[in-house]
């Protein structure tokens, strides 16, 4: 268990780094608590990897990607819009659901549950569980991309303390379009 653990944790947080589900967490945690977007991504992670380990397992053949993508994409454009139109819960609703994390942590979970689908660190914990014990594969490959997002989380709630509401807006709804736009083209390109 130990050296699938380490193998997996390797693996996965080098094939996150500069990831675009990397780049999500610093665009969340510049707009809600630090706390809320690692619960949320470890969430996130788990579940996801725990399936990713349960198909490698099983010697799954094919994982139908392109349609999850595509979703996905689409799913990213609706958060960049959502983003954008911003307070529509009132000034006094959104800073307690900012604050309880409740509303934060079903959005960063979703966005981080439909990016990792079909994406490269689920592949690979895929591709790790096939040959590697599938609990340490599990626990390797959620520690590694929970420990890649944590650097992104730290430097991302630092700049969201020091940057305007609006900026934070901009950038956030502009990282959504950007995840769309490579989510989609990675779905075409597997034509």
């Amino acid at each position: 268990m130990t050296q699938a653990f380490l193998l997996a944790f390797g693996v996965i947080l080098l094939a996150e780094l500069g990831d675009k589900s990397q780049l999500m967490a610093l665009a969340f945690a510049a707009r809600y608590p630090a706390r809320v977007v690692i619960v949320a991504v470890s969430i996130a992670t788990l579940i996801v990897h725990a399936g990713s380990v349960l198909l490698g397992s099983a010697f799954a053949l094919a994982i139908p990607t392109q349609a999850i993508q595509i979703v996905a994409g689409l799913a990213f454009f609706a958060f960049a819009a959502w983003t954008m139109r911003g307070d529509s819960l009132g000034e006094a609703e959104e800073d307690r659901a900012a604050k309880s994390g409740r509303w934060a942590l079903v959005t960063i979970g979703t966005a981080f549950f439909l990016a990792e689908l079909g994406d490269k660190t689920m592949l690979a914990t895929i591709t790790l569980a096939t040959t590697e014990e599938p609990i340490g594969t599990w626990l390797g490959s959620t520690v590694g991309m929970v420990a890649a997002d944590a650097l992104a989380i730290l430097i991302g709630s630092i700049l969201g303390t020091r940057m305007p509401e609006r900026a934070i807006k901009v950038f956030a709804s502009a990282a959504f379009v950007v995840f769309g736009v490579i989510l989609i083209v990675e779905a075409l390109h597997l034509v």
